[in-house]
């Protein structure tokens, strides 16, 4: 018998056991891993690199050795020698599986690059930035009063423009000279002026009058994406956005995984601050590239992010997050050196300011929601939904706002689905199926035309229906819902049941045909059984914490609900609803808010006065704690079933009237209203 290893890729989540020996991009090819090539496997076209990680990785249930992979070959080293190669990365055509591993397929090896969706959104935002750059005249040193030169800038600039005391690091102070004589003592200054410094910083400075522009960087450090806008500090414009993969998912999809991986593997924290710290890096590269700026013009950042990404990005252990009472190093803003955090590409002065946490769990970009949203100045009952990996939910109004945390997972993400993968071109993201014929039809990321449309098919003719994403497992799940597919307790029917062919058997399962290109090479993409319990457990949970924080506030509905994220953005309320992922509203009372975490950064960038005033709300929002509530439980369960299992949903009722079968075992078949047809909302 053939000894084999259990090979598992990410970002995608997808896995398979493969004979020893088998190279890593053929093991990719057969699973359907979005790891690219050109030159055949001969280690000349550099398409296949991939990282592999080592060492425990509690989430995929492995243990990686140190000689999981095949010994750096000849290839390899020739390769780097002439082209360079990252230090851990491999070359997948070349590397071969000798034992379990864990694989990560950086984004420039993606056939289909990550749509990275969280955009800046349009805003006004009033100026007043820390950093600025100010025009002074400075008097020539005297030999008859003798004060060195940074005195005198500094009493130039409190003369003319009111500004008392100012620090510069040795850096500043060995350019200081030559630039004011370079000038004829005329200089213009870059400034910094964090919230509770009383002197300003010396981040910059250029003989004469200097009219360069200088610019910020407001950065959301997500659990599985990273986003980057890069604003003027002027005017506050967004000159480019971008964003990629957190590279820290090779470590663990969740968050309890990383902190897993950091308590099991002596320096795993240093390896994955290492890695997001290279990461940000590469975007502030990426937008100022885009944006036609040099890096070294980028002189603040401001960052959001939960508390584990906190601690990973500051360079702190996150162990103490993964056990009661799941304290913060620091739950403060922080005015940071950029050089001190490795973000060596922007400027070699730029400064780094951290937001807020609320609590453990709780973290900054929650933080930035409240500043973007402002619950605590809403006269109605708002309940505010951030979901990602890790779901932060807000719920109040202008007496009194609660939050928590809610491990919903990475299947909202597109990843532990069996045909899933990141949002990229390619990929499905709207679902519609009819309730008569049981047929679907969807669109897919970049293309504006549906599957039964004329001209679909030459439409993605580059890059062909290559998988599912997580909007569209979403409304496929919806779909099914409504169509009569899939029963209150989230189980497929079979092809009688149904009534359809498209619900094929799958083991001791049934899973439901969305598109089948098999017959020509391509794909057969399947919603199956384990896809929908997935969703069941994502979905189960964020309902939960929202009605958790319903609980403790003692009301049994709300208002409002905003969708927050890339989640709230391209998800409709009426598919949320369905699945019961969000309290029963008027659909007319869900609206989305984009990336509002990424928002309230750029928000935190641009005017010091909301840094003083995030910084004093925080102390305000109660953090209610979601793992030791024996409520979230009993929500839980009840969130299961689809839309729920007691609580009713009579908005949603008017809209969507829901088909009343049952697929187990006791069930009535295909009979009673299986075949009924919905209303449209």
């Amino acid at each position: 018998m053939t000894e084999e290893a259990l090979v598992i890729f990410t970002p995608s989540g997808k896995r398979g056991r493969f004979p020893l020996g088998t190279p890593v991009l053929t093991a990719a090819r057969q699973l359907g891993v979005d790891l690219d090539s050109v030159c055949g496997g001969r280690g000349i076209c550099s398409k296949c690199q991939i990282t592999p990680g080592y060492g425990e990785f509690p989430k995929h249930g492995v243990t990686v050795a140190p000689d999981a992979l095949s010994d750096w070959n000849a290839v390899e080293d020739r390769y780097k020698r002439i082209r360079g190669l990252i230090d851990g990365r491999r070359l997948g055509c070349q590397a071969k599986v000798m034992g379990d591993v864990v694989i990560d397929v950086p984004p420039e090896s993606q056939v289909h690059k990550q749509v990275i969706r969280k955009s800046a959104a349009d805003r006004h935002i009033e100026m007043d930035p820390a950093t600025r750059s100010y025009y002074v005249e400075v008097e020539e040193p005297d030999m008859h009063e003798p004060t060195g030169d940074l005195e005198r800038l500094a009493r130039a600039l409190k003369a003319q423009w009111n500004i008392d005391g100012i620090d510069a690091d040795l850096s500043i102070l060995r350019r200081l000279q030559p630039v004011l004589r370079k000038g004829e003592w005329k200089a213009t200054v870059v400034l910094n002026r964090g919230n509770h410094d009383s002197r300003h910083r010396l981040l910059d400075i250029f003989p004469g009058f200097h009219e360069g522009a200088l610019y910020g960087l407001a950065v959301d450090l997500g659990s599985t994406t990273i986003a980057a806008h890069l604003c003027d500090l002027a005017d506050g414009k967004v000159l480019a956005s971008s964003g990629l993969m957190n590279p820290q998912i090779r470590f663990g999809e969740d968050l309890m995984s990383r902190v897993s991986y950091a308590m099991m593997n002596k320096g795993g924290d240093v390896e994955m601050t290492k890695a997001v710290r290279e990461a940000i890096n590469t975007l502030a590269v990426s937008v100022a590239k885009e944006a036609g700026v040099e890096p070294s013009a980028i002189y603040e950042m401001a960052i959001v992010f939960n508390p584990v990404m906190h601690h990973l990005f500051l360079g702190v252990d996150p162990v103490e997050l993964g056990q009661a009472p799941f304290a913060l190093t620091t739950s403060s803003s922080l005015s940071l050196d950029a050089r001190d955090l490795d973000l060596t590409d922007l400027n070699r002065n730029a400064r780094v300011y951290v937001l807020p946490c609320i609590a453990g769990h709780v973290g900054a970009d929650a933080a930035a929601v409240a500043l973007s949203e402002e619950p605590n100045k809403s006269k109605d009952m708002v309940l505010i939904v951030d979901v990602g990996t890790n779901a932060e939910i807000l719920l109040g109004n202008e007496t009194r706002v609660l939050a928590c945390s809610s491990p919903t997972g990475p299947a909202f993400e597109g990843a532990q689905i069996s045909s899933g993968q990141r949002a990229a071109p390619g990929a499905i993201e709207r679902v519609e199926i009819d309730p008569v014929t049981k047929e679907p039809r969807f669109r897919v990321i970049g293309v504006d035309l549906w599957s039964d449309d004329p001209g679909f098919e030459a439409a993605v003719a580059g890059t062909g229906v290559t998988g599912i994403c997580g909007s569209g497992i979403i409304e496929a799940v919806a779909e099914m819902r409504m169509a009569g597919l899939v029963d209150q307790g989230g189980l497929i029917g079979s092809p009688d049941q149904t009534g359809t062919w498209r619900c094929e058997p799958h083991g001791r399962t049934y899973s439901y045909v969305m598109h089948d290109a098999s017959a020509a090479g391509g794909p057969k993409i399947m919603v199956t059984q384990g896809d929908i319990r997935a969703i069941q457990l994502a979905k189960s949970a964020l309902y939960a914490g929202a009605r958790l924080l319903m609980d403790t506030m003692g009301v049994d509905k709300v208002d409002r609900v905003t969708l927050a994220g890339a989640f709230g953005a391209h998800i409709s309320p009426r598919h949320a609803m369905v699945l019961g992922m969000i309290p029963d509203v008027p659909l007319d009372h869900v609206r989305s808010a984009g990336n509002a975490a990424g928002t309230g950064a750029r928000i935190a960038l641009l005017n010091r006065a909301a840094r003083d005033q995030i910084e004093s709300v925080v102390h305000h929002i109660h953090k209610v704690e979601t793992a030791i509530e024996p409520r979230f439980q009993e929500h839980f369960v009840n969130a299961s079933a689809i839309p729920n299992a007691v609580e009713p949903f009579p908005e949603l009722a008017k809209v969507v009237t829901l088909p009343d079968v049952s697929f187990n075992t006791g069930g009535s078949g295909g009979g009673g209203e299986g075949g009924r047809r919905r209303r449209r909302g």
